[in-house]
């Protein structure tokens, strides 16, 4: 059975709102087309002018026992709660699900905003993990 999710069950409204906000922001100085380090870059910037706690390219070890596999790099966490991943395609792939799926997973972490700056606009998802909550 499928659980219905109301807006106040939402994980974390204001601070989202604040985050896409930041990324309406830099598209709306920048513009479509940049690479998306420029997007970093600006995201940063905002996220700073906002006073949101960040942490900037987060290093996480996904683990076996006690033995590094691999190591893993959100683009920022936000406030030790958000996962936010930027992107510069204007549209949204499987692959780029699955990534933040493996993030919250590994992590723990209940949310991630999944950010596309396009040509023309920029779109933000909600990525809840539900194993979390």
């Amino acid at each position: 059975m499928s659980k219905t999710i109301y807006k106040k069950d939402l994980l974390y409204p204001e601070l989202s709102y604040v985050i896409v906000g930041c990324a309406y922001d830099v598209f709306n100085e920048l513009g479509g087309g940049h690479r998306e380090k420029v997007y970093q870059k600006a995201m940063k910037l905002a996220f700073q002018d906002k006073l949101i706690a960040f942490k900037e390219q987060y290093y996480y070890p996904l683990k076996y026992k006690h033995d590094t596999m691999e190591r893993g790099f959100f683009d920022f966490l936000v406030e030790e709660k958000i996962i936010v991943e930027l992107k510069s395609l204007g549209f949204f792939t499987k692959g780029n699900y699955d990534q933040v799926k493996y993030y919250m997973n590994d992590s723990g972490l209940k949310l991630a905003l999944l950010i596309t700056f396009g040509q023309n606009e920029v779109r933000s998802k909600r990525v809840v993990n539900f194993q979390a909550i």
